[in-house]
């Protein structure tokens, strides 16, 4: 026998008011949807405490509600644990962010930043509980705390607002004088004493401070300095970097040539010195990509050594240091290697680390006190990240990574959601190298048929794609391989993580390379069969969009469907309004606009590489989308793209304006709007499944229960259907292969179909049958099953106790007596309230159907909470009769036979 309880408990119980998409989540907890992706949690700035028994970290989520995401502060104790899991608990919750978890020094408080309060005051709050308590409030703001000592943290900050400031704010000037040197105001570093809760400068530095780190000991510090309001636009001057001795208040200025960019500064546990990364490019004046190499500071006679990591496409993901070693992330095209980093007097020795059958799919994302414990992040295409806790095994030649145990689980949502198949897969490009991508297949793939393709393409262009999970508002691939298609994420020349001649390829040559790479990827799976030739879709955000505008323009009639976001088409116009326009179209264009070029007065590079001037070639239906603040890719290359469409109405376009966003959008609204967007326009466009929506239509409407109502089974204006020639209840299943459940009561109907005795009003045919014994209820199930060769049945008590919790959800707004009282009534007022029913003289029950219907998985039915009470197998009843009171702090008592009647189960 099939019982409902299991399945009310399998599948969480979804009134029919909520959102559509939440029901089909519920229908089939396998599909995706846009919220899946939206919704989901990570976990970053993970720390572990001194001894080692606890790891603070951040969570960060999406709150509908706020319509943004929120940081909050979780304690994971790894001396504790709770149902074979280590024990977490939430340290802080609500409506604002909280970030940056700093243990003390002996690992009883945690202190944190917050942005509530305007982000102005120092948290703090023990590991034992209790609320967060402020410690002090700092009118400039703080930022970046790091330890000074055991008593003393380092913070940024800067020296208050000034009188020309004041005085702007007081006259209400919020004009904005761009990059303006006149007023180019210095942050320096200060100290904070959490005793006296005196505060100290700690520099005296002319710029703003870019990046700081203090050494372990506390004794020295290392700086870096921004020398003009412009340097994000053009690269120049060359930031300064400065090591600053604490004891003596002496500074000297640091890496003064040879070094692009650098940063990242970590001291070692024994303070000897400082590791930091830095650029390799051949376009070092204008910041131009390239390959990340690992340095090493030595304070005793300032000299600095590069770390042979022995790979010359360097580092991929940057170092963890482990004392005075380091684990480092090798750049490996579609993956990451790890290695181990020995320190060996003025040297290193570098030792292989084995990761199993996780190799090359994980990374550090903390270290514990001499490297006993280090908490680290495993996923792959196909599966969602683990962060999960080890311990470093260190041999003579190689260093172990085991699979240890999960730390904490998050986005529990997609445990049951189809993942798709996925690969590295790799094909020829355009200088006849090898090119490799992530492959998504299909959710339903069969081998040997062809399927649509959609190229989602990455930024940068020095972005990479990884064998990691990738699932976002941008790239939301199981979605698209959930419509049965594949994806293909290609790493086109231009990416990093694959050396530096293959970043650097691309200078000079833009779009010449990485255009044909992605055209030899698609052929390569249509050349396979994999792929339908026909069935083509291309998107991609920032320089993925800005190779799907060429694609669209080189190969016109190749795909069916387009969608770019935030994606240059004119660079004559991106090199004075993008926020590095200047380094980024030097590096990769050369020149200027203005630069005179092939007999021209202008640089000819400029407009040949602009595909604003051959839009008139597009034909693929196009959908763009920009954010009003975006100032990577300036906001009006949105319009200028939208508008050339527009005018030559030669393709479909629509534009999507996303007032105050930046580059990324930030609002859950916004990146919902986006995917939801998107896939209505791959819908139309590609799978051909897009049916238009009625606007005027809404989904909680009258008109809309009647539509509903008007797919119910009548014969002959009564509720139900024939069977032998009688008239019989109509059941649903709750879900496929289940059990099926009465869509109404038994109504009178369908009653007297059985007893010919049964005698009611004509107008209340469709009522339901009341009065009526529980032995009366159980022959005519009996009765139904012979007619009909099914099985049926009255809810047992399990089902029945399922059915009674989902009848008070909806109860109090049904045909119960808290519906006839007209207001909220307590349980006081209830005898005096039946007792003004006595002057009735009519029943109160209404015609089966009179309120909106209930969702029990994929089965609609019909008052069930109110009306009449329905009775079960063992002879009570359960849910509410129009006589019943809902009482929200208990039971009531079962209904009199008058307001009792019953529905079926249909095995």
């Amino acid at each position: 026998m099939k019982y409902l309880t299991t399945l009310l408990f399998s599948l969480t119980i979804i009134l029919y008011i909520a959102p559509s998409d939440l029901l089909a989540q519920e229908a089939d907890p396998a599909k995706w949807t846009v919220e899946d992706v939206i919704k989901q949690e990570s976990a970053y700035s993970l720390e572990f405490s001194p001894d080692g028994s606890s790891l603070v970290w951040v969570k960060r989520r999406a709150d509908k509600e706020e319509d943004k995401f929120i940081t909050d502060l979780y304690l994971t104790r790894l001396d504790v644990t709770e149902d074979d899991t280590f024990k977490t608990v939430q340290l802080t919750r609500g409506k604002e962010s909280d970030n940056s978890p700093l243990f003390s020094r002996d690992g009883k408080t945690i202190y944190f930043l917050s942005s509530r309060e305007e982000g102005k005051k120092l948290w703090a709050m023990s590991i034992y509980g209790g609320e967060p308590y402020e410690v002090h409030t700092f009118e400039s703001g703080i930022s970046d705390i790091q330890w000074l000592g055991d008593d003393k943290l380092a913070f940024e900050s800067d020296e208050g607002k000034t009188l020309y400031e004041m005085k702007l704010e007081e006259a209400k000037d919020n004009t904005v004088v761009v990059e303006d040197t006149a007023h180019f105001k210095a942050s320096r570093i200060y100290s904070f004493d959490l005793e006296s809760k005196e505060i100290s400068r700690l520099t005296d530095n002319e710029f703003p401070v870019g990046e700081y780190r203090v050494s372990k000991n506390g004794k020295h510090l290392v700086t870096s300095h921004i020398l003009s309001p412009d340097y994000g636009a053009d690269a120049n001057p060359k930031p300064t970097y400065y090591l600053w001795d604490l004891e003596t208040g002496e500074k000297q200025q640091i890496l003064k040539d040879g070094y692009q960019t650098p940063g990242n500064f970590e001291f070692t546990e024994n303070n000897e010195g400082f590791y930091f990364v830095s650029v390799k490019s051949s376009d070092p004046e204008w910041n131009g990509a390239g390959i990340t190499l690992l340095y090493y500071y030595n304070l005793a006679d300032n000299t600095v050594k590069n770390v042979p990591v022995d790979w010359d496409w360097g580092l991929g993901s940057g170092f963890d240091l482990i004392g005075n070693d380091l684990i480092v992330g090798l750049a490996n095209g579609a993956t990451v290697k790890l290695a181990y980093m020995e320190k060996t007097g003025n040297g290193w020795n570098k030792k292989e680390v084995d990761a199993g059958e996780m190799d090359e799919r994980v990374s550090i994302v903390a270290v514990g006190k001499e490297g006993k414990n280090v908490a680290y992040v495993y996923s792959t295409a196909s599966t969602p990240p683990q962060y999960r806790l080890a311990s470093l095994k260190k041999g003579r030649n190689n260093v172990s990574l085991p699979e240890g145990e999960e730390l904490f689980k998050l986005n529990k949502h997609l445990d049951k959601k189809t993942k798709a198949r996925t690969e590295v897969v790799t094909w020829t490009g355009a200088m006849d190298d090898e090119i490799n991508g992530i492959l998504y297949y299909p959710h339903n793939y069969q081998e040997g048929r062809a399927y649509p393709l959609v190229v989602t393409i990455h930024g940068g262009p020095s972005g990479v794609d990884t064998d990691s999970w990738n699932e976002s508002w941008t790239d939301f691939n199981n979605i698209m391989a959930q419509k049965g298609a594949f994806v293909l994420q290609p790493n086109y020349h231009g990416s990093s993580n694959h050396g530096l001649e293959f970043v650097e390829s691309i200078k000079g040559h833009y779009y010449e390379y990485e255009v044909p790479d992605v055209i030899s990827g698609v052929e390569m799976l249509i050349d396979k069969g994999m792929v339908d030739r026909d069935s083509l879709g291309v998107k991609g955000w920032s320089n993925g969009a800005i190779i799907t505008t060429m694609l669209t323009i080189q190969y016109p009639e190749m795909f069916k469907v387009a969608a770019p976001g935030a994606g240059d088409v004119n660079w004559t116009s991106d090199y004075g309004t993008c926020r590095f326009g200047v380094s980024f179209d030097q590096s990769y264009f050369g020149g200027a606009p203005w630069d005179n070029t092939d007999g021209k007065i202008y640089n000819t590079t400029y407009i040949q590489k602009s595909p604003l001037f051959e839009m008139e070639k597009v034909r693929t239906p196009t959908l763009i989308h920009h954010g009003s603040e975006d100032r990577a890719v300036p906001r009006d290359q949105g319009w200028e793209y939208y508008r050339a469409l527009q005018q030559i109405e030669k393709a479909p376009v629509r534009f999507l304006w996303y007032p105050g966003q930046p580059h990324g959008l930030q609002k859950v609204t916004h990146q919902t709007r986006k995917m939801e967007e998107e896939i209505r326009w791959f819908d139309t466009y590609l799978f051909g499944t897009y049916e238009p929506e009625n606007e005027a239509f809404k989904e909680e409407s009258p008109l809309a229960e009647i539509l509903k109502k008007d797919k119910i089974q009548m014969n002959e204006g009564l509720y139900g259907m024939v069977a032998g020639g009688s008239l019989i209840p109509e059941t649903n299943r709750i879900k496929e292969d289940s059990i099926a459940i009465g869509r109404f009561e038994v109504t009178n109907a369908q009653f007297a179909a059985y007893d010919q005795n049964h005698s009611y009003p004509a107008v209340r045919a469709n009522y339901p049958a009341t009065g009526i014994t529980v032995e009366d209820a159980i022959a005519y199930t009996e009765w139904l099953s012979s007619l009909t060769g099914n099985t049926y049945r009255l809810p047992n008590s399990d089902e029945a106790t399922s059915l009674h919790k989902q009848a008070k959800k909806t109860a109090a707004n049904e045909n119960t007596l808290n519906y006839w009282a007209g207001y909220e009534i307590t349980i006081d007022e209830v005898p005096e309230l039946r007792e003004k029913m006595g002057e009735l003289q009519h029943s109160l029950l209404k015609e089966s159907g009179s309120y909106k219907g209930t969702k029990l998985g994929e089965a609609l039915i019909y008052d069930l909470g109110g009306n009449a009470s329905e009775y079960q197998e063992d002879g009570s009843s359960y849910g509410y009769s129009a006589v019943s009171y809902v009482d929200e702090r208990g039971e009531v008592k079962e209904a009199p036979l008058s307001y009792t009647g019953f529905r079926v189960i249909m095995e």
